[in-house]
C-alpha cells in the first residue's frame, strides 16, 4: 500500500505539559485507520497535527507529510490553501454555521477556494442526494436532525474531493442506529471517493472495523 501521509517524530507540549511523545505514524492510500485510547491521551492533538490545524513542537527533525509535502515547510497562507484542496474534516458538533442552509454549509469550502459557484453548487446538491438527504438542502441546521447535519458535515467534508478525511468522534453524538449508519458510509466513500480516513473514536465496532486502529496512551502509541 502506497504511503499517503507519514508523521515523523511529532511532539506536542503545553507548557510543562506533554501531550504527544515523538510519534512516527504512516497511513496509507484508501485506508481506514482509527486512532483510540483513554480521553486525554493526545488523540486529538495528534489528529490536529496531522490535519494541519496545529503544530507540533518546534524541532527540525518533525515532519507531516501528505502525498510528497512537507506541511511543515509552508507557509501559513500556502498551508491553508493546501489543506483546503486536500483535506476534509468532520467534527463531533457537526460546526455548521448556524444562519447558513445545509447546501451553503457545504459548499464553504469552494468558496474559500474561489471556485466557480455554479460548479460547486451543483456538486454539492449531488452530494447531498448521494448522502439521502436533499430534500433538506435548503433547511438550516436548526431544522436537521443530528444524523441528518452530521451528512451534511460529511458532504462538507468531500466537497472539494480531499485526498484524506480527518474525523474527530463523528459519532460521539448520534444514537447507535445513526452511528451505524455514518460508519457504513465512510467505507462506502472510501471506494467512492478513493480517499483515506483517520477517525478519532471511542466507538468499539467502528475501531474493530477499520484496517487499522491506533491505540494512544500518555501520548505515545502503545505497540
Amino acid at each position: 500500500m502506497k504511503t499517503l501521509l507519514q508523521a515523523v517524530q511529532i511532539s506536542k507540549n503545553y507548557g510543562d505539559l506533554s501531550v504527544l511523545k515523538s510519534i512516527d505514524l504512516e497511513i496509507g492510500e484508501q485506508e481506514i485507520v482509527t486512532i483510540v485510547g483513554p480521553s486525554g491521551a493526545g488523540k486529538t492533538t495528534l489528529l490536529h497535527i496531522l490535519g494541519t490545524l496545529d503544530h507540533p513542537n518546534s524541532n527540525p527533525k518533525s515532519h507531516v507529510y501528505l502525498n510528497g509535502t512537507d506541511t511543515t515547510q509552508l507557509s501559513d497562507k500556502e498551508l491553508s490553501r493546501f489543506r483546503n484542496q486536500n483535506m476534509g474534516f468532520i467534527f463531533q458538533f457537526h460546526e455548521l454555521l448556524p444562519e447558513f442552509t445545509a447546501i451553503e454549509n457545504v459548499c464553504l469550502p469552494t468558496w474559500i477556494a474561489n471556485s466557480d459557484s455554479k460548479k460547486a453548487e451543483k456538486k454539492a446538491q449531488e452530494l447531498l442526494d448521494r448522502l439521502g438527504i436533499k430534500d433538506r438542502a435548503n433547511h438550516k441546521p436548526t431544522q436537521l436532525s443530528g444524523g441528518e447535519q452530521q451528512r451534511v458535515a460529511v458532504a462538507r467534508a468531500l466537497i472539494n474531493d480531499p485526498k484524506i478525511i480527518f474525523a474527530d468522534e463523528p459519532s460521539g453524538n448520534l444514537d447507535s442506529e445513526n452511528a451505524d449508519q455514518l460508519h457504513d458510509l465512510f467505507f462506502e466513500l472510501r471506494k467512492e471517493q478513493q480517499c483515506s480516513f483517520v477517525i478519532v473514536t471511542h466507538n468499539k465496532e467502528l475501531a474493530r472495523r477499520a484496517d487499522r486502529s491506533i491505540s494512544i496512551i500518555d501520548g505515545a502509541i502503545k505497540t
